[in-house]
């Protein structure tokens, strides 16, 4: 069987065949992304960083991309939210998974509205989640983030 020249060849066509079918049915059938819409929400996701102790918490959809970082001031510790995008407003809130937090608004530190910071009382705990609504072009993006990404190594 192994001799004939055409079990051969169709043993090595056969799998490039699949890979660029499984290829070209996600292109024509998949999802295509579309342009925010003014009035409607979206869901950020959470990056990988989020989950460890990196310092940092990517929250994406598509192109649009935010960055939260804690910084500590002399007047305590403050988030840092970088845009991708300019926002027209942000609000956020820092509380236990099961608690209903009164959000409150950050305030932009630059005048292109790429970058917002909000102080707060005292470090998140590490079953604190964060919770933040970012408003761009009329369109809303929402984010439940863990504080995981705060706390320091163990």
């Amino acid at each position: 069987m192994f001799t004939n020249k055409h079990v051969i060849i169709a043993m090595i066509v056969a799998p490039i065949l699949a890979v660029l079918a499984w290829f070209a049915v996600g292109e024509f059938t998949g999802e295509q992304p579309k342009l925010a819409q003014p009035g409607q929400s979206y869901p950020l996701v959470e990056k990988s960083n989020c989950r460890y102790q990196s310092g940092a918490c990517d929250l994406e959809n598509g192109d649009f991309k935010l960055r939260l970082i804690l910084q500590e001031d002399p007047t305590g510790p403050e988030f840092l939210l970088t845009a991708s995008h300019p926002l027209e407003g942000v609000v956020l809130a820092v509380d236990a998974t099961d608690a209903q937090p009164q959000p409150s608004p950050m305030r932009a530190s630059d005048g292109t509205g790429l970058e917002w910071r909000i102080a707060l009382g005292e470090k998140p705990a590490a079953d604190e989640r964060v919770r933040l609504v970012a408003k761009a072009a009329g369109s809303s993006y929402f984010a439940d983030a863990a504080t995981t990404f705060l706390q320091p190594e163990s």
